[in-house]
């Protein structure tokens, strides 16, 4: 009986020990309670990749070519727009829907006189959906592209038409002809994500990109 008395005055002892661990004694005052901290830490509701915080002016996919955008990027922050997108789904829908139905195959700048321009230089044609590219104030942007969310697919697609031979005299035109095969450019719209704003990081800027490939006609000049 009494072995049992002093156990359970033992645990009583403990429990209150415990539940004064956290109070401070200060001298010539009164005792002064710490409270205790969480052992947690509510995540926030999107992260943003500490690797994408000093990104160069010019990005690491840029950086052996002469083009003002990429088409692969081995550091495109695909995990931090996808969750950026469901953190703001609602409002991301409105920007994504004026450009997510553009018709590329009318957004070509044609010329406005063919006695002028004829398209008889070689060209390449292609349907892109770049990752970066680089807007008309010079600036470096992330573009959505090829992000899966809420069972549907993220993407910009874009029609792209360039130069072969820009600047080279036009092919099957007479050398009485003075001519030139000229890279004629489109104004592009592409919805972008912005790392560095932490409120609405999405906008809609604008991008030049080659639209076609035209060939100028000069005067007729005759050679003696």
């Amino acid at each position: 009986m009494a072995l049992r008395y002093l156990v359970s005055l033992s645990l009583a002892v403990a429990v209150l020990t415990d539940q004064t661990s956290h109070v401070n004694i200060s001298l010539g005052g009164a005792p002064a309670v710490n409270h205790p901290q969480p052992s947690y830490h509510p995540a926030p509701a999107y992260e943003h990749s500490t690797e994408h915080e000093h990104e160069p002016a010019v990005p690491k996919c840029a950086a052996n070519t002469t083009k003002s955008w990429c088409l692969q990027d081995d550091h495109y922050p695909t995990y931090e727009i996808k969750h950026t997108v469901e953190y703001h789904y609602e409002k991301f829908l409105s920007l994504y829907a004026d450009v997510a139905d553009l018709n590329t195959e009318l957004s070509v700048d044609r010329p406005n006189t063919l006695d002028e321009e004829t398209y008889l230089c070689p060209s390449e044609t292609t349907y892109v959906r770049p990752l970066r590219a680089q807007n008309t104030e010079g600036k470096w942007r992330v573009v959505v592209n090829n992000i899966g969310t809420h069972y549907q697919s993220l993407i910009q697609t874009t029609r792209m038409e360039e130069c072969l031979t820009s600047g080279d005299a036009c092919p099957l035109v007479p050398e009485c002809y003075d001519s030139k095969c000229v890279q004629k450019s489109i104004y592009h719209r592409f919805l972008v994500y912005d790392p560095y704003d932490q409120y609405f990081p999405f906008a809609i800027e604008t991008f030049k990109l080659p639209a076609s490939c035209a060939c100028l006609l000069g005067a007729y000049t005759i050679d003696h």
